[in-house]
C-alpha cells in the first residue's frame, strides 16, 4: 500500500468524511531518511515539479558556525551526543535538525535539515 500525506478518510471518533477521494500522486509520501554517523553517502532525488532534494544517509564531517567569532569550519564529528526529537532515534544514533554531537570544536546543534538538504551545518554550543 502506498503511503499518502492526504487527509485521513475518518475523522476522530471514526465516521467517515463525507466528500473524499483516492490517492492522488502528489500525496505520496516517501520514507524518511535516517541520516547517521558513517562514510558520506548521498543521493539525489527528483521531486514534483522536476525539482530535486539532497539526501544525506551518512556523513562523517560537519559545518560549525562559532556565533562568537562567526567563523565556520568543517569539522570531523567524533561521537554522537543526543536527539530530543524522539527516544527512537537518540537510541538509534540518527541525525536530525536539532540533534546534538560532538566534535574537534566541542558539542554543536545541527541546524539543517540532512534528509532534505543533503548537508550538515550546525551552530557551536557554548557550556
Amino acid at each position: 500500500m502506498a503511503r499518502s500525506q492526504a487527509r485521513s478518510k475518518r475523522k476522530y471518533t471514526g465516521k467517515k468524511y463525507k466528500y473524499f477521494h483516492k490517492k492522488r500522486k502528489r500525496e505520496l509520501n516517501r520514507p524518511s531518511i535516517e541520516t547517521q554517523i558513517g562514510q558520506e553517502k548521498k543521493k539525489k532525488q527528483r521531486t514534483l515539479g522536476g525539482n530535486s532534494k539532497l539526501k544525506l544517509f551518512s556523513s562523517t564531517f560537519i559545518n560549525v558556525t562559532d556565533l562568537t567569532t562567526n567563523k565556520t569550519s568543517k569539522v570531523k564529528i567524533l561521537k554522537f551526543e543526543s536527539n530530543a526529537a524522539s527516544k527512537d532515534l537518540n537510541r538509534r544514533h540518527i541525525l536530525t535538525k536539532g540533534a546534538i554531537v560532538e566534535t574537534e570544536l566541542g558539542k554543536a546543534r545541527i541546524s539543517s535539515r540532512p534528509g532534505q538538504h543533503g548537508i550538515l551545518n550546525g551552530i557551536l554550543i557554548s557550556e
